[in-house]
Protein backbone atom coordinates (compact mmCIF):
# COMPACT_ATOMS: atom_id res chain seq x y z
CA UNK A 1 0.00 0.00 0.00
CA UNK A 2 1.15 3.79 -0.88
CA UNK A 3 2.09 5.68 2.26
CA UNK A 4 -1.02 7.97 1.45
CA UNK A 5 -3.63 5.12 1.70
CA UNK A 6 -1.69 3.89 4.68
CA UNK A 7 -1.43 7.34 6.34
CA UNK A 8 -5.32 7.60 6.01
CA UNK A 9 -6.42 3.54 6.82
CA UNK A 10 -4.42 4.84 10.20
CA UNK A 11 -6.16 7.97 11.15
CA UNK A 12 -9.21 6.07 10.46
CA UNK A 13 -8.49 3.29 13.16
CA UNK A 14 -6.76 5.70 15.41
CA UNK A 15 -10.43 7.88 15.67
CA UNK A 16 -12.80 4.56 15.52
CA UNK A 17 -10.99 2.65 17.81
CA UNK A 18 -10.23 5.46 20.23
CA UNK A 19 -6.56 5.03 20.28
CA UNK A 20 -3.95 7.24 19.10
CA UNK A 21 -1.19 4.15 20.22
CA UNK A 22 -2.45 2.47 16.78
CA UNK A 23 0.11 1.93 13.90
CA UNK A 24 -0.08 1.15 10.35
CA UNK A 25 2.87 0.21 8.51
CA UNK A 26 3.23 -1.39 5.03
CA UNK A 27 4.73 -5.02 5.06
CA UNK A 28 7.85 -6.13 2.66
CA UNK A 29 7.33 -7.62 -0.61
CA UNK A 30 3.29 -6.89 -0.33
CA UNK A 31 1.78 -4.41 -1.67
CA UNK A 32 -2.00 -4.93 -1.16
CA UNK A 33 -1.80 -5.16 2.87
CA UNK A 34 -0.30 -3.64 5.93
CA UNK A 35 0.60 -4.60 9.49
CA UNK A 36 -1.45 -3.51 12.33
CA UNK A 37 0.16 -2.74 15.97
CA UNK A 38 -1.09 -1.57 19.03
CA UNK A 39 1.95 0.29 21.52
CA UNK A 40 4.32 -2.16 19.55
CA UNK A 41 2.51 -5.59 20.24
CA UNK A 42 1.17 -6.99 16.50
CA UNK A 43 -3.34 -7.00 16.07
CA UNK A 44 -3.36 -8.16 12.72
CA UNK A 45 -3.25 -7.31 9.32
CA UNK A 46 -5.53 -4.92 6.59
CA UNK A 47 -6.13 -5.68 3.05
CA UNK A 48 -6.70 -4.07 0.55
CA UNK A 49 -9.54 -5.23 -1.84
CA UNK A 50 -10.29 -3.63 -5.37
CA UNK A 51 -13.12 -5.20 -6.64
CA UNK A 52 -15.87 -4.08 -9.54
CA UNK A 53 -14.29 -0.75 -9.68
CA UNK A 54 -14.49 -0.50 -5.90
CA UNK A 55 -12.32 -0.21 -2.83
CA UNK A 56 -12.58 -1.56 0.29
CA UNK A 57 -10.15 -2.70 3.21
CA UNK A 58 -10.29 -6.07 5.45
CA UNK A 59 -9.21 -6.20 8.71
CA UNK A 60 -8.30 -9.66 10.04
CA UNK A 61 -7.28 -9.99 13.85
CA UNK A 62 -6.65 -13.03 15.58
CA UNK A 63 -7.54 -13.55 18.59
CA UNK A 64 -6.13 -16.85 20.60
CA UNK A 65 -7.95 -18.61 23.02
CA UNK A 66 -5.18 -18.30 25.71
CA UNK A 67 -5.83 -14.71 24.95
CA UNK A 68 -8.68 -14.46 26.59
CA UNK A 69 -8.39 -16.00 29.92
Amino acid sequence: MDRNTISKIQNYLRKSLGSKHIKVEGRENKIDSADITHNGEFLGVVFEDNEDGETCYHFNMTILDIDLE
